[in-house]
């Protein structure tokens, strides 16, 4: 009984937190603003699928205008089924807002890779091994083998990270995975690939020897 508890209590945690970043990804995209980009070069990745995800807000919108006619005269079901269609659009709108306020972010040590409110991983520079432009059609629900994590924007990636050492990524209700291979997706990937590949570069190379006194 307790173990049930508690696990229903992690899950309720969970949920109410990626809720409460939607709402605030969504006022973020409102005012134009972004999550902890100060300092860092951003690179968005949500142009792919914003015509999807619009379209899709459309059609909620239809389909609660529908309900709305259809219900007009059973109230108490219309409230209810009215709330949850709002919901629906307000959460898909909120997708697309956490896309957009929450871009990838390149600084002087990480590369943190993010997808809407459900995946921030924190990649070391230093543990890159190598970094290529890489256009793969990846469907969403595919089996992943251990040690890779596919993000794919549309179903497709455009970057492969091979990393060095593994990084721990946490799925949605907090389950840790190592990973030593990412493939994500930004919409410029050649430039996000050329300017880690130089960064990484200049980190690896050798320190210039001393000359000698003359």
């Amino acid at each position: 009984m307790r173990t049930a508890m508690r696990t229903a209590y992690v899950l309720l945690r969970h949920l109410l937190r990626h809720e409460l970043r939607l709402l605030h990804s969504l006022t973020l995209w409102l005012t134009r603003r972004t999550h902890e980009t100060q300092g860092k070069q951003a690179f968005g990745y949500a142009r792919g699928q914003s015509l999807v995800m619009f379209g899709f807000a459309f059609v909620c919108v239809v389909e609660t205008l529908t309900m709305s006619v259809l219900l007009r005269n059973y109230p108490a079901v219309h409230r209810i089924v009215l709330v949850l269609d709002v919901y629906t659009v307000l959460f898909v709108v909120g997708l697309h807002a956490a896309s957009v306020a929450r871009p990838h972010t390149l600084g002087p040590d990480t590369l943190r890779i993010r997808r809407a409110v459900h995946v921030d991983l924190r990649i070391p520079l230093h543990h890159i091994s190598a970094v290529r432009r890489e256009l793969r059609i990846t469907p969403d629900r595919q089996e992943r083998p251990e040690g890779e994590l596919d993000l794919p924007i549309g179903s497709q990636t455009t970057i492969t990270l091979e990393l060095a050492e593994p990084v721990a990524h946490f799925t949605f209700l907090g389950r840790r995975r190592d990973v030593r291979l990412v493939r994500f997706h930004a919409d410029d990937a050649d430039s996000l690939v050329d300017l880690v590949r130089a960064i990484t570069q200049a980190r690896n190379a050798p320190s210039p020897i001393p000359g000698l006194p003359a």
